[in-house]
Order: C-alpha cells, then sequence, then structure tokens
C-alpha cells in the first residue's frame, strides 16, 4: 500500500465516523420538533424490524409538532406502539391515517442531560479518529519496514495523518457545539 493509499483509507474511515456523528446528533432532541428524532426507530411489521423511513413520511409542519403519515395505515398501530416503547418520552396520537407528536418543552435538567449525551458523542468520535490515526501509523510503519516506502515518506505520511486527525476533531468540536447551542436555546 502507498503512502498515498494509506491517506486516502484514513480519510475515508474519519468521513465515515463524522457521518455517523451526524446521524447521532440529529437523534437528539432540542426545544424543536425535528423529524431526525424519530428516524432511528425501527418498527416492528410484516415479522421484521424495519425503519420507520421505509414505512412512513415524517415531516415538522410546526416547531413543536411532529407528523407521521405511514404509507400503509394497516402500520399505523405498529408505528405508536415502537414510539411509546422507545426511550424518546413521547405520546403519539392516531386518527388511524395520521400520527401525531407533540413536543414538549426541555426542562433545564433534561437540556443539560443532552448537552452531556453530545458531549460523550463527540468524545466517542473523537476516540475512534484517534484508533483510526494509529491504524494509519502502523501501516505507515509496516510499508516502511517492508521497503515499499522510505523512511522521509513514512515521516511526512505520519505528519499528515495527524493533520488529518487535528481537522476532524477539529469538525467534530464544531458539530458538538453548535448542536449543544441549539439544545440550550429556547
Amino acid at each position: 500500500m502507498s503512502a498515498e493509499d494509506i491517506l486516502l483509507n484514513a480519510e475515508d474511515r474519519m468521513d465515515k465516523a463524522i457521518t455517523v456523528l451526524k446521524q447521532s446528533l440529529a437523534g437528539i432532541r432540542t426545544g424543536r420538533a425535528n423529524p431526525g428524532l424519530v428516524d432511528s426507530l425501527r418498527v416492528e411489521v410484516y415479522g421484521s424490524m424495519t425503519p420507520i423511513k421505509q414505512l412512513a413520511s415524517v415531516g415538522a409542519p410546526e416547531p413543536t409538532q411532529i407528523v407521521i403519515r405511514p404509507y400503509d395505515p394497516g402500520t399505523s398501530k405498529d408505528i405508536e406502539k415502537a414510539i411509546i416503547a422507545s426511550d424518546l418520552g413521547f405520546n403519539p396520537q392516531s386518527d388511524g391515517r395520521i400520527i401525531r407528536i407533540n413536543i414538549p418543552p426541555l426542562s433545564g435538567e433534561v437540556r443539560r442531560k443532552m448537552v452531556s449525551r453530545i458531549k460523550e458523542l463527540a468524545e466517542e468520535t473523537k476516540i475512534s479518529i484517534r484508533n483510526i490515526r494509529r491504524d494509519a501509523n502502523k501501516a505507515a510503519d509496516q510499508e516502511e519496514k517492508d521497503k515499499t516506502i522510505s523512511e522521509d515518506e513514512r515521516d511526512s505520511t505520519k505528519d499528515e495523518i495527524q493533520e488529518l486527525t487535528k481537522k476532524y476533531e477539529s469538525k467534530v468540536n464544531d458539530m458538538a457545539k453548535a448542536r449543544e447551542t441549539e439544545v440550550m436555546e429556547d
């Protein structure tokens, strides 16, 4: 594997870590309704666990309400059960065709819990980025040992890997900070 391949592989894996963080942050409640709050829900229908996005359209027509329109009205009760069984604390109301979820305002204590969860997610992502850095550095050392790259190439590759790590950790910090701000504002 060339030095360029090592860097491309590391960057690709770091991008995936950022994508996972984005999805996790979308599921964290703010004071506003956001379809991302229920996106991660899986519903048991037709004998298998199915993501809610495949069963219904999810929207937020008002700042305090999420509306779920099942494609098949027969799945409405299953979607309701999944929402109630989740740890989101929502109480869905259904008229058989549309499921409405009113988002209650967040208390100060709940907001602080959300912020600490955001910090945990950010730290987990940083750890995975550092693990990717470690793997890439090991690969560079191995390539130098195998004589496919020179010592200078290995050192410059490690420097570039460190720059990548800093860049992605900075992205994680920015994303976490932005989401914390959203959670803490009214």
